[in-house]
């Protein structure tokens, strides 16, 4: 356990070895955060995934008796946030579970809810544990329609479950304490992978937490954001993100059959570069999709490859297309390449989809087999084309 602030401990699980969540790769592991806050009464705000509840009850024990808990507090009904509720109503019998009316629907639809005492909150509700108030900020589709925040008034202590967290493992629990750049590239890839389809409601959240004294960030995964510069820093990364902010590059994405696309897409890359445009370039069958979003969340530019087999894009073209698609992505310009052999067709269903996701496209590019000099040339052209395109939007 760690003391957050006096009286608030962290009392989560880091889970070291996983890499799968949400059906993306995760590189460095990441955590369940769950926060016990001590006073004349006892409350305990978020939990942990299946497998770490006995971590979570250890925690627990080297500073209260777990049976003592007064309110089990619910932010968000997922199940690597709330398994662990489950085993605590069994210990903590003369506890209420305090959550939202739609987390409560959730919940019996997770777990046999039917002998729970539950306190239904809303935003603006509180509840005083002595010195320290509990108070309760409804925050539907951040990232779930049950999802909440809980502060604590006095400690300035923002628990906002899924907001501004990220999947990192480390023995460390403060931002600060962890080199600036991993802490970034973490929260970037957390927000572009989970959050960046949900802009609207970020962006009118963070205009109500504007209201609030916020002094410590505490997520359910990852680290917690301690002092003013820090909770400023993470909230004008995501007022960036949500107002679909970018800069000057370009994410060149492909796969090929017989090294023909991947040579366009190379020339292409330097045709972009060499107009003065950063450019990174990402194999699809090579890399994770959750690397490639966390590049596109601030890129002005996708540019997508394909070959063509049986008149379609190849499979993992159209994975990515799918896996991007829900996000919703804005003010992008994006288009697409491709080498074919007869009938074609795969460019074409690329740029059909690319259209449909209402971003702006430029006319993409095709070649038959393989690319000679010649028309290596046109992949540097079209490269330096959307190039001039980045810096003109």
């Amino acid at each position: 356990m760690v003391e957050v602030k006096k009286g608030i401990y962290w009392v989560g699980a880091v889970d070291w070895s996983a890499r799968d969540f949400h059906g993306y790769y995760i590189a460095r592991g990441t955590t369940y955060n769950a926060y016990l806050i001590v006073d004349e009464k006892i409350a305990l705000v978020d939990f942990v995934k299946h497998g770490f509840e006995d971590v979570l009850i250890d925690r627990i024990k080297k500073i209260v008796d777990p049976k003592e808990i007064d309110y089990l507090v619910c932010n968000h009904v997922e199940m690597d946030h709330s398994f662990a509720l489950n085993k605590m109503v069994k210990i903590a019998k003369d506890a209420e579970v305090v959550t939202n009316s739609r987390a409560k629907e959730h919940l019996s639809l997770h777990y046999d809810t039917s002998n729970w005492s539950f306190r239904i909150v809303k935003t603006g509700d509180e509840i005083s544990l002595g010195s320290k108030t509990l108070r309760f900020i409804e925050a539907p589709m951040v990232h779930w329609p049950d999802s909440m925040f809980t502060y604590v008034v006095e400690d300035k202590v923002l628990m906002p479950n899924d907001a501004f967290g990220q999947h990192i493992a480390t023995s460390e629990r403060f931002a600060d304490e962890v080199p600036e750049d991993i802490v970034y590239e973490a929260t970037k890839d957390y927000y572009a992978n989970i959050l960046t389809h949900l802009a609207t409601q970020i962006r009118r959240k963070l205009e109500e937490l504007e209201k609030l004294d916020i002094e410590i960030i505490a997520p359910s995964h990852g680290l917690i954001w301690r002092g003013k510069e820090w909770v400023e820093k993470v909230v004008s990364w995501y007022r960036r993100w949500a107002n679909h902010e970018s800069e000057e590059y370009a994410v060149v994405v492909f796969d090929s059959m017989w090294h023909s696309t991947e040579t366009m897409a190379q020339e292409i890359a330097k045709g972009i570069s060499d107009k003065g445009v950063k450019v990174r370039v990402f194999h699809l069958r090579k890399t994770p999709l959750s690397f490639i979003m966390r590049e596109i969340l601030e890129a002005k530019a996708i540019v997508v490859g394909t070959s063509t087999q049986h008149n379609e894009m190849l499979p993992s073209v159209g994975a990515f297309l799918t896996y991007i698609k829900g996000f919703r992505i804005k003010n992008k310009i994006a288009t697409a390449f491709g080498s074919y052999g007869w009938g074609g067709g795969g460019v074409r269903n690329v740029m059909k989809e690319l259209k449909a996701m209402g971003l702006e496209t430029i006319d993409p590019l095709e070649i038959r087999f393989v690319p000679k000099e010649k028309e290596k040339r046109l992949c540097y052209e079209f490269g330096e084309k959307i190039a001039e395109k980045i810096k003109e939007v």
